[in-house]
């Protein structure tokens, strides 16, 4: 029986980082995926590389210059003709940057000594691994120091509105329609269902959002949400809230749902619906039950601040445990396991993950909302600056959002930062770096931001928070 050190289940975005970590470590380490493309062919990555973040970016980038050169570069100054795209070619290219990246992890895997089993995973106790190869039979049985279960989620569903990837698909079928739907149904207005009807409605599609909940992103804060709101519907999105999906039928020319609004009912017919109702832990398969090993009522393993499982010696890291489903996240959590293992300090502060939809204009906040603190009972002070006070925003002709600062009245530490507004997920980035060394509001304010820039906008919400903005 084969032995390692480290053996890692699932080769996503916490999986192939924990063990290439380990390896960097020292440690004999391996990982166990069963991912294969459309193509049969076995592909590290996970979900994320595959059918998940890269995919998903590579499209929306695409649809925005499309949407930049249609609708706003009149604007620059620049006149094109009769400008049209080729989804096929956009398809090509999305499939050319997923190949790329997935094949670079398996370059990684190389340079780094970290063995690849390719075939489907079962824990069989005793720290052993039963593995199902995708080309073989008969099954091969492995040992271990450590097992890491890094085995991420699948797309949630709901039984009003069965998924056939033909007529009602999920997010990895949204990825794959072979032209823009006329008319376009997405029940879900979270990341993912804001992210797919922002691609598509720039592509030409009708896109009406379904959300049962009656608040639009109530996680985010209040202001940013309502700012997001008003633009995406600007846009084009139609976003309906309060409406409970009942029933969908397939016909013959697409789909006619029906929901409930307000006590009504009410009916819509599209050509195609995306259920993007958010994803659940993949755990079904692990047999992680008959080791003891604990999962609550949403199917998400219990660990404990390292990432340990009750069972020793076997930990749980991702979109599998407690925390947000963030694909940098389970990466830290990855690093973290591999470290603590190794004998070294190692810990995710989970207060300081940044949140990231990359509909256009960009979200992205991190740490606490003024709402939650409020409930908290926690005193603060909080700034605000608009990007159309913003030079660079204006120069750019990317005016919309606002960036909010949120510090505590009393020591003035950073609480949160949100943000609406363009390369907002590139802008978060110095925020969390703020609040991971426990930085002030007032540290924010006096550091020199280079000018013109969407960064001073940043600068300016924390001068706000201080009660002194010089540009507002």
């Amino acid at each position: 029986m084969d032995s390692f050190d480290v053996l890692v289940i699932g080769g996503g975005p916490g999986g192939y980082v924990a063990a290439i970590r380990s390896a960097q470590l020292g440690m004999r380490t391996a990982v166990v995926d069963e991912w294969k493309t459309e193509n049969g062919k076995p592909a590290l990555g996970g979900t994320c590389l595959n059918v998940g973040c890269i995919p998903s970016k590579a499209l929306l980038d695409s649809s925005h210059h499309f949407e930049f050169i249609t609708r706003h570069a009149k604007a620059h100054g620049i006149k094109v003709g009769d400008a049209h795209y080729d989804l096929g070619l956009m398809m090509q290219r999305k499939n050319k940057v997923v190949q790329t990246l997935t094949q670079g992890i398996a370059t990684l895997f190389r340079k780094h000594k970290v063995e690849w089993l390719q075939g489907h995973a079962r824990l069989v106790g005793n720290l052993q691994v039963e593995i199902r190869p995708h080309d073989k039979d008969e099954k091969q049985t492995v040992s271990a120091a450590h097992i890491i279960i890094a085995t991420g989620s699948v797309p949630g569903s709901i039984p009003q509105a069965p998924i056939d990837q033909k007529h009602i698909v999920d997010s990895t079928g949204a990825l794959c329609f072979s032209e823009a739907p006329k008319r376009l149904g997405v029940i879900g207005a979270g990341v993912i269902g804001l992210e797919l009807g922002s691609l598509w409605r720039r592509l030409g599609s009708e896109v009406i959002v379904l959300e049962a909940l009656p608040d639009f992103l109530p996680s985010a804060d209040h202001d940013i949400a309502r700012a997001a709101l008003k633009t995406l519907v600007q846009q084009g999105l139609t976003i309906t809230l309060g409406a409970r999906v009942s029933e969908t039928q397939v016909t013959g020319k697409g789909v006619t749902l029906h929901y409930q609004q307000r006590g009504e009912e009410q009916d819509l017919s599209v050509d195609k619906i995306i259920v993007a109702v958010g994803r659940k832990p993949y755990t079904e398969t692990l047999n992680i039950e008959a080791l003891g090993i604990e999962t609550d009522a949403h199917g998400f393993i219990g660990v404990d601040d390292y990432c340990r499982t009750r069972v020793p010696n076997i930990y749980a890291i991702g979109d599998v445990v407690r925390g947000p489903m963030l694909a940098h996240k389970a990466q830290e959590e990855g690093m973290a396991v591999a470290e603590h293992i190794a004998g070294q300090a190692s810990f995710v502060d989970h207060d300081t993950v940044p949140w990231v939809i990359y509909t256009w204009p960009e979200i992205a906040w991190v740490g606490k909302t003024e709402h939650s603190l409020k409930a908290a009972g926690v005193e603060f002070r909080s700034g605000s600056f608009p990007f159309l006070a913003s030079g660079r925003a204006r120069a750019m002709g990317e005016t919309e959002g606002l960036v909010k600062v949120i510090a505590d009245a009393k020591s003035d530490r950073v609480l949160g930062v949100h943000i609406f507004g363009a390369n907002a997920s590139e802008l978060i980035a110095e925020t969390v770096l703020a609040m991971a060394f426990e930085g002030d509001s007032e540290d924010i304010a006096r550091t020199i931001h280079a000018h013109p820039t969407l960064a001073e906008a940043l600068h300016e919400a924390a001068l706000a928070a201080k009660g002194r903005p010089i540009h507002i």
